[in-house]
C-alpha cells in the first residue's frame, strides 16, 4: 500500500528520510520503501509517525483530510 502523506508530512517538516528512519529504528532505505510504496508500513510504524507528526492515523491512511 502506497502512503503519500508519509512523504508529504516529511518534507513538510523539513527531515530527511535518514532523520525518520533513525526515529523509527529503521534503516533510511527500508523507510524510501515505506515512502515508494514498495514496502508495506507497519501499523506501529504510523502509529509513531502519527505521534511524530502530531496528526492522526487517519490523516496518514487518507482517511481523513484533517491534521
Amino acid at each position: 500500500m502506497y502512503f503519500p502523506r508519509i512523504e508529504e508530512l516529511r518534507t513538510d517538516s523539513d527531515k530527511t528520510q535518514k532523520q525518520i528512519a533513525n526515529y523509527l529504528h529503521l534503516n533510511r532505505e527500508v523507510y524510501r520503501r515505506y515512502e515508494k510504496g514498495e514496502r508495506e508500513i507497519p501499523v506501529w510504524a504510523v502509529i509513531k509517525l502519527a505521534e511524530y507528526y502530531h496528526t492522526t492515523t487517519d490523516y496518514i491512511l487518507g482517511l481523513s483530510d484533517r491534521r
